[in-house]
């Protein structure tokens, strides 16, 4: 077995990366969701690699730029057709989450110095940016055209769109409650498999159509008397087709030449909203990807027997639901406190697991 594949390499990953370049691995999917922007350190104190950590960067500008260098060597391990899936959320300026308020540090503060793992100085906007305190930064879109003008093809943005998401405590806005996932491309050519991730007709539809189907039993609207979903005849007299003004070839033309039976008992292409609830975990980690958000990634992005990539591995979302796929992962992490989460999650028979 490839001494990289289903093993976790803790330290940079940036390092890591090129290290596997060197040796010529490649994967066929990135799934990761990276540290955002300004909400807390991963690090314990005094760690070692505290000057490594990405997501505490002085300004915005800094952490894109870091992002950007961390997904350029991703990209040289992706092969021809891989894809990048990147979960983001955004931050705003001045947050407690961001650090601080006004003057106040976290040191003034001893429940945010728990929680966040770090004493650094509040912040007080970005003024050089243009950011004010209060301002919503808008991290994910900055990270996304930075990545497109490195090179990657930017082809999605998905929203995780949380049913059950945490309650705010601010009372001058909107409670936040999604966040983006960007589908990248290494070429403009790749593979992906959305016919996998289809959505199946809901069964309050199943029963409108057959309730709509025995109302029109015998009816000059039913299939069975001849109506077809076929062409229609425009008032100009031009051929259109469901009330557009111009013939449309592919699958515009196979979708009216279908019943309406077979239309509505087709699954339908995976949207761009993704309606996913927040999963709680019980180990030791702040922020953990839900299963369901990663499973769609990896089916979307891989085939099985395909490694998939996650360079923010964290408690080992992306390799267990990898795994569980029938694929292989690899990882990369900073912190080392997280070995005996990802342990516990990626401990299955027959999942030759390694940590280097």
């Amino acid at each position: 077995m490839n001494k990289w594949i289903d093993k976790c390499h803790f330290g940079d990953c940036r390092d890591t990366m090129r290290k596997m370049i060197l040796d010529g691995v490649k994967v066929q999917s990135i799934v990761t969701s990276p540290p955002y922007f300004g909400l807390r350190s991963y690090l314990p104190d005094g760690s070692a690699d505290k000057h490594l950590e990405i997501g505490l960067e002085e300004t915005p500008d800094e952490y894109v730029a870091r992002m950007v260098d961390v997904f350029h060597a991703a990209r040289d391990l992706l092969a021809d057709d891989g894809t990048l899936w990147l979960n983001i959320g955004d931050s705003y300026a001045g947050s407690w989450g961001a650090r601080g308020r006004g003057t106040e540090t976290n040191a003034a503060r001893p429940d945010l110095e728990r929680k966040h793992g770090t004493a650094s100085p509040a912040r007080n906007g970005f003024p050089d940016a243009g950011i004010k305190p209060k301002d919503l930064i808008g991290i994910p879109w900055m990270l996304a055209f930075a990545l497109r003008a490195d090179g990657w093809y930017l082809r999605s943005d998905v929203i995780w769109a949380k049913p059950n998401g945490m309650p705010g405590s601010q009372v001058d806005r909107p409670t936040s409650s999604h966040e983006h996932v960007f589908l990248l491309s290494k070429n403009a050519q790749y593979f992906s498999d959305f016919d996998a991730i289809k959505t199946p007709p809901r069964e309050s539809s199943l029963v409108r159509l057959a309730q709509d189907t025995q109302a029109q039993r015998g009816s000059h609207r039913a299939n069975g008397r001849g109506k077809t979903n076929g062409t229609m005849k425009a008032v100009s007299g031009s051929d259109k087709q469901r009330g557009h003004s111009r013939q449309h070839a592919g699958f515009n033309e196979r979708w009216d030449a279908m019943s309406k039976e077979e239309q509505q008992s087709m699954p339908a292409m995976m949207r761009d909203v993704w309606f996913v609830p927040p999963t709680g975990y019980d180990g030791a980690h702040f922020a953990v990807m839900p299963e369901e958000i990663a499973a769609r990634c990896v089916i979307a992005g891989s085939r099985p027997g395909d490694a998939v990539l996650d360079p923010f591995f964290g408690s080992g979302t992306t390799g267990e639901v990898s795994s569980n796929l029938s694929g292989h992962f690899v990882g990369c992490e900073l912190n080392r406190d997280y070995e005996p989460l990802q342990r516990d999650r990626l401990r299955q028979p027959g999942l030759m697991l390694e940590f280097a």
